[in-house]
């Protein structure tokens, strides 16, 4: 069963109609998608892929429709013998055949529904393209907005070590501290500024992987909505996957095509019977014994009409049918084994996006509880430092373990709203029409289908291809800049630190 999941995105973002405009950059969650809808080039390669194998169903029906073919031609017996009265000089021919297909064996009915199937397994792939595309494209979304969170949690860190640094030199200055107290601070400066930009790097490509997904460079991203309600047990997400994941579904009509591979094999065995008309016509233009009393009143011009039934009996071809049968009898025996293993990934897909669902949700309940603690702790080190019961070294390390269960928070964050939606895709729940992108069309893989499938016209080309998603070559470097303010949960009182000095707070320069 289909379930419809459009208050994920609803609820934060006005629709936007996708055949329309956009905005300078998408800020919402739902916007990058609609954008990575139209714009996506994978997305739309499959899209093109599936037209493509739209295409064999008329391919193949054509093998069962009549053939018609015309053919002509002028010769000029420019060289003849002594006796040449009835060799004409010139002679021009014409023909016109119709061959009409009778039976064959079942190789045309069988092959038709072999195309069918597999026209049914490409819209379940792209099914499965949309939904990994729309994945992809979540994971990113919230790349970035982790990565400004530690990028923002590590500069954090290094305003609060330079009012460290300043404070131990002063203390050193009086003769409070020894040398190897500022070198600490020094050493941990210098490894935070460090780790500042690796952190910069990371979003830098972070961003760069969102603007190949959605084709614009994020803008303020607004923090994703909340996930709707996922399956209680990963049972009851595998129930779900098993019957409505795309991935599966491809696989198994594939294994059901080569079921129809196997009887168009076998049909290179039977008789076929062909029906046949003929039209001919010669005329020697005059040139029959021509210079010849005895070519007066010859017969110049003439026709001749012809029809008939043709059976063709094969009684042996080298090897060959059965080559072909056994031949598509492994091929089945593969795509069996391919399903297999596609309904494996299924089970395995839902249940380790369960467990990263849940586990992360673990995560972010006790990094909650570890930041809240560890700002406790460094509140209480640095009291205790100004009254000398706490060395410079136990101050260093309380802001660090506060740094590093901050970047925890913000990756479980992240790690848990990726792995829910990871577990939607793998019950085959994340794809345009779940998501509510409404507010326009969505592309529709049987529209194209209706059109081709019965055509005739042999000089019927179809539309030219043309570019449909954007360059991105044009699009500006992305940069480590963050204007995004802090979750208040992770924010330290950086602007007025507690010196090392005398206790007292002492305002950041």
């Amino acid at each position: 069963m289909r379930l419809r999941l459009s208050s994920l995105l609803s609820s934060v973002a006005v629709p936007l109609v996708l055949a329309g405009a956009f905005p300078a950059a998408a800020e919402t969650l739902r916007e990058a998608l609609v954008r990575a809808y139209r714009d996506n080039p994978t997305l739309n390669a499959q899209r093109a892929a599936q037209r493509a194998n739209d295409e064999n169903v008329p391919i193949t029906r054509a093998q069962g429709r009549p053939n018609i073919s015309a053919q002509g031609g002028l010769t000029d017996n420019f060289l003849r013998g002594g006796n040449s009265f009835t060799t004409p000089e010139r002679r021009l021919d014409a023909q016109l055949g119709v061959t009409v297909p009778l039976y064959q064996g079942g190789r045309v009915r069988n092959g038709v529904l072999a195309a069918e199937t597999r026209v049914d397994a490409g819209r379940a792939n792209l099914r499965g393209t949309e939904a990994t595309t729309f994945t992809d494209v979540v994971s990113a979304y919230n790349n970035v907005i982790r990565d400004e969170a530690i990028v923002g949690l590590n500069t954090q860190n290094v305003r609060v070590l330079e009012t460290n640094l300043r404070a131990s030199r002063d203390r050193f200055e009086v003769g409070d501290l020894t040398r190897t107290d500022v070198a600490q601070s020094e050493a941990r400066l210098s490894l935070a500024r460090a780790q500042l930009q690796s952190a910069q790097a990371t979003l830098i490509s972070s961003r760069e992987n969102y603007v190949r997904l959605v084709g614009t460079p994020p803008g303020t991203l607004e923090p994703p909505p909340p996930l709707p309600q996922l399956p209680g047990s990963p049972d009851n997400a595998v129930d779900v996957a098993l019957q409505d994941n795309p991935n599966l579904i491809a696989a198994r009509r594939v294994r059901d095509a080569t079921d129809y591979d196997i009887r168009v094999a076998r049909a290179n065995r039977r008789p076929t019977v062909n029906a046949t008309l003929g039209q001919n016509y010669f005329n020697f233009l005059g040139s029959l014994g021509q210079g010849s009393a005895a070519g007066l009143g010859s017969v110049q011009t003439g026709n001749a009409s012809s029809a008939g039934v043709t059976l063709n009996v094969p009684l042996y071809q080298g090897g060959r049918p059965g080559a072909l049968v056994r031949q598509a009898q492994e091929l089945r025996g593969q795509a069996i084994e391919q399903a297999t293993a596609a309904e494996r990934q299924v089970i395995a897909s839902a249940r380790s996006a369960y467990a990263v669902w849940r586990s992360s949700l673990e995560v972010i309940a006790s990094a909650e509880a570890a930041v809240n603690a560890n700002k406790l702790s460094l509140e209480g080190v640095r009291a205790e430092n100004s009254v000398g019961t706490r060395t410079v070294l136990d101050i260093l390390n309380a802001e660090q373990e506060l740094l590093n269960s901050q970047v925890t928070l913000v990756s479980a964050r992240r790690d848990a709203y990726v792995a829910g939606f990871a577990l939607l895709a793998a019950m085959g729940h994340a794809e345009a029409e779940d998501l509510g992108l409404d507010g326009g069309p969505l592309y529709d893989p049987t529209i194209n289908y209706a059109k081709v499938r019965g055509k005739l016209n042999d000089f019927d080309d179809g539309r030219r291809a043309e570019p449909v998603s954007s360059s991105t070559a044009n699009s500006v470097a992305q940069t480590a800049v963050v204007t995004r303010p802090l979750d208040p949960l992770l924010e330290s009182n950086v602007d007025r630190t507690p010196a090392l000095t005398t206790g007292v707070d002492t305002p950041r320069p």
